[in-house]
């Protein structure tokens, strides 16, 4: 793997995206959408974790963020296993979920594909973090995460999509999820 994508300043604020595997629309349901927002709650409350932006897409979330005690890299693989399993239990259960044998079909397909993964992977392995060395950077990255609604075409403005951080940064509206509006 590239240096470029390693969590090389570990008391660093990051901005990463990961996807699950093959970029599977799963965030259709609020049910989905509140398993994530719960888990980074709980990972700002109780791990460490420094929240400064995010946006849920159906395939894949963007974050801003910075590990308090210095285990970026660790937080981010308890987070992605934790939601992963979460994820799975919850899918394989929901009987209004019409996609869920093949939604299941899919996490197993890759899972295959991974000596390391005993049956299902949810979430693509990687998560290329980009160190916020500047205020520009920052700015940059806030941006291109807030703008991905509205790229996707879900959103005609930023702060209208439920599952971000812009909420958070319009008229001191807290949003769903608190976040740490200080770098």
């Amino acid at each position: 793997m590239s240096r470029k994508y390693k969590f090389n300043e570990k008391e660093g604020a990051y901005f990463i995206s990961f996807a699950t595997v093959f970029w599977i629309d799963v965030f259709t349901r609020i049910e989905y959408f509140d398993i994530i927002i719960e888990s980074l709650d709980y990972c700002r409350k109780n791990k460490s974790m420094i929240i400064f932006g995010y946006c849920i897409m159906p395939s894949h979330i963007h974050l801003i963020f910075r590990s308090e005690n210095g285990k970026p890299s660790e937080l981010i693989r308890d987070f992605k296993g934790f939601t992963s399993k979460k994820m799975l239990n919850v899918i394989k259960e929901n009987q209004q979920e019409s996609r869920r044998d093949w939604m299941l079909w899919m996490f197993k397909k890759a899972g295959s594909k991974k000596s390391n993964v005993t049956e299902y992977q949810f979430w693509q392995q990687h998560n290329h973090p980009i160190e916020i060395w500047s205020l520009k950077v920052f700015e940059q990255k806030l941006e291109y995460t807030h703008k991905n609604p509205v790229e996707a075409g879900f959103v005609m403005e930023p702060w209208e999509w439920k599952y971000s951080s812009a909420r958070n940064y319009c008229d001191d509206y807290d949003g769903i999820l608190k976040i740490d509006v200080n770098l």
